[in-house]
């Protein structure tokens, strides 16, 4: 049974009950080339999963700024100084989760190379 990990290049047959199927080559990845292949693969992978990080985060950050931003305008509205303290604190929080998100999950991506 051929895999991806077969560590051979060289031609291989299928064993089939009808007739006869030409052989495949399979790939090497045993070699300086098929390792840089598996390599720049997962890489991508990564890069793309530390994009998509980074937007979630970001989503989330402003998610807790904008509800931090109707606590304090509820706050100011019902002359609430608990509301208030509470919005101002969540748009805070809100604001420090995006500039984490911009600025530190970025550099998770060059992390590994």
């Amino acid at each position: 049974m051929q895999g991806f990990f077969m560590p051979s290049g060289k031609k291989h047959k299928h064993f089939q009950t009808k007739g006869r199927r030409k052989a495949k080559i399979v790939p090497n990845l045993w070699t300086n080339s098929g390792i840089k292949i598996l390599v720049s693969t997962i890489m991508a992978f990564f890069t793309n999963s530390v994009t998509a990080l980074k937007t979630v985060v970001t989503a989330i950050g402003a998610g807790v700024a904008v509800w931090g931003i109707i606590n304090l305008l509820e706050g100011y509205g019902n002359d609430n100084p608990g509301a208030k303290s509470q919005g101002i604190k969540q748009l805070m929080a809100g604001g420090g989760i995006v500039i984490i998100a911009q600025t530190v999950i970025p550099q998770l991506s060059s992390l590994f190379s």
